[in-house]
């Protein structure tokens, strides 16, 4: 809702559309592997994914054809977001193993 509040409506579009897309795909790709590979697959694979989805519909739509250097920002940002992910691989492995079942 900030993004309709202060941004353009081209930002506005493009964060709303690259953060439903993004998510729908993470949340799916997460589904399909969490049982799939080892601990750190699901997380890593659907959130790399969904940084993806995530990071191209965003630049393309808020900058494409303003003469920015977006793609470098995208390139940028995506390094951010995976930086992010996998430090997040810490916090998900404990919280896996302290929510554990007895006797798993």
């Amino acid at each position: 809702m900030l993004s309709i509040a202060l941004a353009t409506p081209r930002i506005a579009l493009a964060s709303g559309t690259a953060f439903m897309a993004a998510q729908l795909l993470d949340v799916q790709i997460f589904d399909r592997l969490r049982f799939r590979g080892g601990w750190w697959t699901a997380p890593l694979v659907s959130s790399t994914s969904g940084s993806v989805v995530d990071t191209a519909l965003f630049f393309s739509i808020a900058f494409a054809g303003t003469g920015l250097p977006w793609v470098t920002w995208g390139v940028g940002d995506f390094g951010a977001k995976m930086c992010v992910a996998l430090a997040m691989l810490i916090p998900y492995r404990a919280l896996m193993q302290a929510t554990r079942p007895q006797g798993a």
